[in-house]
């Protein structure tokens, strides 16, 4: 459903503490905010048709202030307006027991924090993150490689030093 043609269209939307294009449909929008991913764009998309009767091929600068107000508290609240917890990004909170969503900042905030829990704890994933090692159980023998060089050195490279032995060996026998 089209919104009233009389509003005014803007061209930048301030949405999630992030500032949004206005031609953007609404799903695209979304996806433009950091923490939201396709899957939970296209959710609230779906809340926003069933519930409120906003269509989702709407751009998101045709919006009017309350509409827009409605979406930021969808996606800083997905589960009231039933979102399956599955699509938030922080199921469990170690601290709270309930299942958040983050978006923008508070995404590298916890994830910082998360990772300094483990460091202090001493867990192997907390081990590997603090000396700069995979964590996943990647590889490691030939990829994530730091320092001067990588590769094989040439074979007379090697066999320089060995011959300058040799040499010292045999002046010594002498």
């Amino acid at each position: 459903m089209a919104e009233n043609k009389g509003d005014k269209e803007m061209n930048i939307v301030r949405l999630a503490d992030r500032d949004i294009r206005g031609d953007y449909n609404i799903e695209r929008a979304l996806r433009e905010i950091k923490g939201i991913s396709f899957s939970l764009a296209h959710a609230i998309v779906i809340v926003l048709e069933k519930k409120y009767n906003i269509d989702k091929n709407t751009q998101i600068g045709s919006l009017n202030e309350e509409k827009i107000n409605l979406l930021d508290t969808i996606i800083r609240n997905p589960i009231e307006y039933g979102i399956p917890a599955f699509l938030v990004n922080r199921r469990k909170d170690r601290e709270t027991g309930k299942d958040m969503h983050l978006i923008s900042n508070d995404v590298d905030f916890y994830k910082r924090q998360d990772i300094n829990f483990m460091i202090s704890t001493g867990t192997w994933k907390g081990f590997r993150h603090q000396y700069g090692q995979k964590v996943r159980g990647q590889r490691t023998r030939s990829t994530g490689r730091t320092g001067p060089a990588v590769g094989v050195t040439k074979a007379k490279e090697e066999a320089k030093p060995q011959q300058q032995q040799q040499a010292k060996g045999k002046e010594e026998k002498k």
